[in-house]
């Protein structure tokens, strides 16, 4: 059973990791571009069902799961002796990490206002409500998107360091 666990911790760590950070990457990649070529209210709107969308068990499973099974797997590796395999996996944590703070101080409360400024189709000026959401939510994704790679790239070479 224990070598089940520790052949299986790290490499659901490297999956969830890499859904992980491929969520970041499309937004970054596709998702904003996309709707940064739509009108203001097109846009707002689409964000807006995008925020509701996204909260689902799929999302919840990847999002804290993570974290978690890269602490898993972390502490399997120190476990066992492997600490340059630990210190891999725990720099993947800590970018993840670094990725939820952002999220939690950055992009959620841009999430929320933007939900609060009501429908898009009743904005007086949704210009504004745009211009005080995209730009730093971007930015801000941007820096996600090159976390939380560095996340998986760090993951995979604690499975694969000696």
């Amino acid at each position: 059973m224990a070598d089940m666990v520790y052949a299986v911790v790290p490499v659901l760590s490297v999956v969830l990791t890499g859904l992980f950070a491929g969520l970041f990457f499309a937004f970054s990649i596709a998702v904003m571009p996309g709707l940064g070529r739509t009108g203001d209210r097109v846009m707002i709107e689409a964000m807006q069902r995008i925020n509701v969308a996204i909260l689902n068990p799929f999302f919840a499973v990847v999002f804290i799961g993570a974290p978690v099974v890269l602490l898993g797997q972390t502490l399997l590796h120190w476990a066992v002796g492997r600490t340059t395999a630990a210190w891999w996996a725990g720099t993947g944590l800590v970018l993840l990490v670094l990725v939820l703070a952002v999220t939690f101080a950055v992009n959620v409360p841009r999430n929320n206002t933007l939900d609060g400024a009501g429908t898009a189709s009743r904005l007086a000026d949704p210009a504004a409500v745009r211009a005080g959401f995209e730009p730093v939510w971007v930015r801000w994704n941007h820096l996600r998107t090159l976390a939380s790679a560095g996340a998986l790239l760090c993951t995979a070479l604690a499975v694969t360091a000696g």
